[in-house]
């Protein structure tokens, strides 16, 4: 069987349980059969516990069953929506299911670009796992190219680029774009992650990949027209919270260092979002403006 069916299944089986909550092997197999996941062939039990294991390996997600009424459920939904690598992965692959099946209508969908720099994952990845010691080739915009030998502790994607978050030999951590990387390989040295090192609570005090020293600020913003709904739906950062609700206007805090990431993030909205406090930050985002006003 080609890897794309056997993720297709997986996925088949992850959303049946999400929509069904519980259901039996029988109940499931029902279902397999009525949707022609294998071209309306049964779900052999042997199959179910392979693919219940795969599914635990893959993307973290557990199906235990209920011996009192035998039935098989998702028992740490909570997976499904942490901000995780295995929550990213199920949510690549389902969309992918979902294209794959609505190739007759492709002329109809409108998709964005893949992500930059998609070549060099796998050696990185690879890396990150055995860590192992990388070699690149970079060059920054308007700058000249180099090699550096560099320590990869994590990946990030960010508006459509892949991010390396690394150790270079100043023992300084820095940020690589994937799409200026000229060569990638890997060394035959190690190095040892720190057993406290966490990626996500390295940025959790930022948006976006920008981690520089901008000291730590409590942001509240004024949403306007559609903001605040959208706002709700889609929090800008983890530490969000709505503080005040009008008819005509919804106030957000953040507790986040408002770096040039943060504060594009803010004028990408125009005037749907508009700085209170600190006063200082709410001056930079005139300045910022009345430079752009300039510019007309």
């Amino acid at each position: 069987m080609k890897p794309a069916q056997i993720f297709y299944q997986y996925i088949w089986i992850i959303n049946t349980f999400r929509a069904y909550r519980k259901l039996t092997l029988e109940e499931l197999n029902q279902k397999w059969i009525d949707d022609k996941v294998a071209d309306g062939n049964p779900l052999p039990r042997s199959s179910f516990h392979r693919h219940r294991s795969a599914i635990l390996d893959m993307f973290g997600i557990i199906l235990e069953c209920d011996n009192h009424t035998n039935k098989y459920y998702i028992s740490n939904m909570e997976v499904i929506s942490d901000d995780n690598i295995e929550r990213w992965l199920f949510s690549t692959l389902n969309v992918h299911g979902v294209l794959a099946d609505s190739a007759a209508v492709k002329e109809r969908l409108v998709l964005e670009e893949s992500p930059a720099g998609e070549q060099y994952l796998d050696i990185i990845i690879r890396a990150i796992k055995t860590n192992r010691r990388l070699r690149m080739g970079y060059k920054k915009f308007e700058a000249e190219g180099y090699e550096r030998v560099v320590c990869p502790y994590a990946l990030k994607l960010f508006r459509q680029r892949w991010y390396l978050l690394a150790l270079n030999d100043e023992d300084q951590m820095r940020i690589y774009a994937l799409d200026r990387m000229t060569m990638m390989e890997p060394t035959d040295e190690n190095f040892e992650m720190p057993a406290d090192f966490s990626p996500q609570n390295y940025f959790a005090e930022y948006f976006g990949v920008l981690t520089d020293a901008t000291p730590m600020a409590h942001v509240i913003v004024r949403a306007h027209k559609w903001m605040p709904n959208y706002l709700r739906t889609l929090p800008l950062h983890h530490s969000q919270r709505e503080l005040e609700s009008t008819p005509d206007y919804t106030d957000f805090s953040y507790d986040i260092r408002p770096t040039s990431d943060f504060l594009g993030e803010l004028l990408r909205h125009s005037d749907g979002i508009e700085v209170l406090q600190p006063l200082d930050l709410r001056e930079k985002m005139r300045q910022i403006i009345e430079n752009i006003l300039k510019r007309y």
